[in-house]
């Protein structure tokens, strides 16, 4: 049975504060976060719109693509979400579901 993984972005809003995380039930793990279920960075900062992910078939992939992009500066996060998502809307869906990356 093949697992998926995904490498997400939240934002608070447009610009705003950035967290980047990882899993494997993006929508779960999404909703935590805009529940605030979890104590931490996210639920202090309010960052809850899902802007940007990537999917993976492999863990290990996806770690190192985390940690990529958490090392990268802000304008490149920027500049990444900006291309798949020039209107910053939140791919999380009230019914649960995520959309995909709009097409730039």
């Amino acid at each position: 049975m093949l697992k998926t993984f995904f490498v997400y972005i939240l934002a608070s809003k447009r610009n705003g504060t950035l967290y980047i995380g990882l899993t494997n039930d993006l929508v779960r793990r999404v909703y935590e976060h805009k529940i605030e279920v979890h104590k931490g960075f996210t639920k202090s900062y309010h960052v809850q719109m899902l802007v940007y992910y990537e999917v993976f078939e492999n863990i290990d992939a996806a770690i190192v693509r985390e940690k990529q992009l958490k090392k990268w500066n802000r304008q490149w996060k920027l500049r990444l979400i900006e291309e798949h998502n020039p209107k910053w809307k939140d791919l999380y869906n009230e019914d649960g579901s995520i959309s995909d990356l709009p097409q730039s």
